[in-house]
């Protein structure tokens, strides 16, 4: 155990760093969504090695709580609709993943501080005794408890590591491919208006069935 914690420690430190350096660069101050291009064009020119800058600002963003929106839908500027959905949900499971580990191994009083009180967080604690895997689910597909928050807040929770991760992972991915699919529009459009709009109409549909699949899962199961 001392073993694991002080491999989580070690990759806590190199988060930081990465988070400095991208500090330093001025690209943790500017990941907001009208700053998208000029993000994509910072990505871009690493070349070969671009996948693995972006999980590094993905894996940042989660861990220190900064908007995630915007890069998920950067995946789609820079690697388009197809290649972004890939590398954005690898990103995601790591960053959720490294959060967890985060809260129960290596800062769980700093995370029981955060959520100390929050009616929601104790309501996702009863249904995770409750239900297991099915509120990861829930909360995945419904933003009812800041994304950022329940990373660390689940790992509070009785919940097994490899059942987040799992369950997480798949219900990641259908709001991962909605943002992705609105940055990959105007890629893969190549200034074509009808292409694009035909990119932009797909993400809407998967947005529309997102919205509908949380009800039709729940069918009144888990209230939260």
């Amino acid at each position: 155990m001392k073993k694991n914690i002080i491999k989580i420690a070690i990759a806590v430190g190199i988060v930081a760093v990465v988070y400095f350096v991208l500090k330093s660069y001025g690209v943790t101050d500017n990941i907001r969504l009208e700053n998208v291009p000029k993000i994509k064009t910072w990505v871009a020119s690493f070349g070969a090695t671009a996948p693995l800058v972006y999980i590094g600002l993905y894996l940042v963003s989660t861990v220190f709580f900064l908007p995630g929106t915007p890069v998920t839908v950067l995946s789609g500027f820079v690697f388009g609709p197809l290649w972004g959905v890939l590398y954005a949900s690898i990103a995601s499971i790591i960053s959720v993943s490294a959060a967890f580990l985060i809260a129960r191994y290596v800062a769980r009083d700093l995370v029981e501080n955060w959520v100390k009180g929050n009616a929601q967080f104790q309501r996702i604690d009863e249904q995770v005794e409750e239900q297991g895997w099915r509120i990861v689910m829930l909360t995945r597909l419904v933003p009812i408890f800041p994304f950022n928050l329940q990373n660390y807040a689940y790992g509070l929770t009785s919940i097994r590591f490899t059942t987040y991760v799992i369950v997480s992972a798949i219900f990641m991915l259908p709001g991962t491919a909605v943002f992705v699919q609105l940055g990959g529009a105007f890629v893969s459009g190549e200034g074509n208006i009808w292409k694009t709009l035909l990119y932009l109409g797909a993400a809407g549909v998967l947005l529309l069935l997102l919205s509908l699949l949380p009800k039709f899962l729940q069918k009144g199961k888990t209230r939260l």
